[in-house]
């Protein structure tokens, strides 16, 4: 199959930046493009270069950090293709990336459902809310970088629906801890975030279904929800799933906004399990959080995402 122009501009800009610098790279056969058709909007000046390390924990994972190039890798569906299409956002506080555990791994699982999956490298470090060290505080930075990238990427997504073969009314998102809240801010926040690049960015970024696992810097203060989400009936059907035992985000993550939706009339579906921690991603097998794949695969059934066998 023959590249587009786009794409192939796309590629040389990936190489540009990559050819000195040992980064996450897709497995073969993917091909990692950039979302920016030139300059980054808002880059950070004097960036780090972007690296790769493998964390312990969860049997260890690829840890990407310093990404100032945001890139996103498309997965084809295998076997019959529904039509559907996934964005995914891996967690990370923010501060990292974790490209395999919430990443790769989650569009293996979609792919082998027939849904064709964009895997999202969005800027790190300090690109949304997040901890930091130093002052042993919340910080809300004025520019949302992961949040325009995440916004841009649904967009490009949608532009190419027809070159990807996938159904334009039929693109969703899924997130992991800080991509969670990823999930929350698309499915609400559909004003431009940054200055528009091209006709791409005349398109919608309101994702059609959404996916929250673990989602993390929605529960405020005071137990509150986070102010900047405002859910109305135009939020997109969406699916929550959390552990009680989770001890990096509490459970109100799930539980103020399943509330919010629930409010605003918007279908959602919300599963909350006693024991399974953070960052499972695929790999639990010891809990019954373990099942959240065949769970949200019925949910995508029920909404019309997916199809339903006949009997």
């Amino acid at each position: 199959m023959r590249l587009s122009v786009f794409w192939l501009v796309c590629i040389l800009l990936i190489s540009s930046v990559t050819a000195n610098a040992q980064i996450w790279q897709p497995a073969q056969g993917q091909i990692q493009v950039a979302i920016w058709p030139g300059a980054v909007p808002d880059a950070i000046s004097a960036s780090k270069a972007e690296s790769l390390a493998f964390a312990e924990g969860h049997g260890g994972w690829a840890q990407v950090r310093d990404v100032s190039q945001p890139t996103m890798t498309v997965y084809a569906p295998k076997g019959e293709n529904t039509g559907a299409a996934v964005v995914v956002f891996p967690g990370g506080g923010f501060k990292v990336l974790a490209m395999d555990l919430e990443g790769s791994e989650i569009c293996d699982w979609l792919t082998s459902r027939g849904i064709t999956c964009v895997l999202l490298k969005y800027r790190v470090p300090k690109g949304n809310h997040y901890w930091d060290e130093k002052c042993q505080c919340h910080v809300t930075p004025k520019i949302p970088r992961a949040l325009q990238d995440a916004q841009r990427t649904i967009r490009l997504v949608r532009s190419k629906a027809s070159e990807l073969n996938i159904d334009a009314g039929k693109i969703g998102v899924i997130g992991f801890s800080a991509g969670g809240y990823l999930v929350a801010q698309t499915s609400n926040i559909f004003t431009l975030t940054y200055k528009p690049v091209d006709a791409i960015d005349k398109l919608s970024s309101r994702p059609d279904f959404a996916i929250a696992l673990y989602p993390g810097h929605l529960c405020r203060a005071g137990g509150t929800l986070d102010r900047s989400i405002h859910v109305t009936k135009q939020t997109p059907p969406t699916f929550l799933l959390q552990a009680w035992n989770d001890p990096v985000d509490p459970v109100c993550n799930s539980t103020l906004y399943a509330q919010a939706l629930d409010q605003a009339g918007v279908p959602a579906e919300v599963h909350l399990f006693a024991k399974g921690g953070h960052a499972f991603g695929l790999r639990d097998k010891e809990h019954p959080v373990s099942a959240w794949p065949t769970l949200v695969e019925n949910w995508l059934k029920e909404i019309g995402v997916l199809p339903t066998p006949i009997p």
